[in-house]
């Protein structure tokens, strides 16, 4: 996990990302697959809008996916196990980059075949104190040809950008700076399911 943690905060401190490969084992990647498996079966999966308050909207044309929040006082045995090694990278993260980090806040996204999610930051006026994103992947077994990568736009001295494209690979984790890295979803040939978060500046 040391290891994990540093490569996070080096990526975090030079380029504004991380991308750690097997971040999880397959053990506890298949268990928390699993369970969103379980609870999508259930029904609680809702499309996933976007917009916070009253500007709150489900826009198909810009975000396909669904989602179930988490709730931070009712987490099951699973999650409560991801929560402790997400905080784990957030007192890092203040330990060496000083962010300030305060609190996490998370859902369950499942992706169906042909869905994505258009270009966007995941900080902007309404969620100002979204600071670092995290996404797990904990789908199975991705290849190039299943598409749905999470292609991200890094900006350059020159203004131009950079695209890196990065598979949605069972247990790789994307760590990255909510506010500087506009990034989108593009269509998935299959089936694709994450956890994704936030490491936030309020309690």
């Amino acid at each position: 996990m040391e290891d994990n943690l540093d490569r996070i905060v080096s990526g975090i401190y030079e380029n504004s990302f991380a991308v750690i490969d097997d971040f999880v084992d397959e053990i506890f990647r298949k268990a928390l697959f699993d369970e969103q498996t379980d609870l999508l079966e259930s029904g609680k999966f809702r499309k996933a809008a976007i917009g916070t308050g009253d500007q709150k909207q489900v826009k198909p044309e810009i975000r396909s996916d669904e989602v179930l929040w988490m709730e931070p006082d009712n987490l099951s045995i699973l999650q409560s196990e991801y929560w402790h090694r997400v905080d784990a990278i957030k007192l890092a993260l203040n330990r060496r980059c000083f962010l300030g980090l305060q609190s996490f806040e998370a859902h369950f996204a499942r992706y169906p075949i042909g869905s994505f999610y258009k270009r966007h930051l995941d900080q902007f006026q309404q969620v100002s104190y979204r600071a670092v994103t995290v996404i797990l992947y904990v789908n199975d077994i991705w290849t190039a040809q299943d598409e749905g990568a999470l292609r991200m736009y890094l900006p350059k001295e020159n203004g131009k950008e950079d695209v890196l494209d990065i598979l949605p690979m069972p247990g790789r984790l994307v760590v990255f700076l909510s506010g500087e890295i506009p990034h989108e979803v593009l269509p998935t040939k299959k089936e694709r399911n994450s956890i994704t978060g936030w490491l936030r500046t309020i309690s």
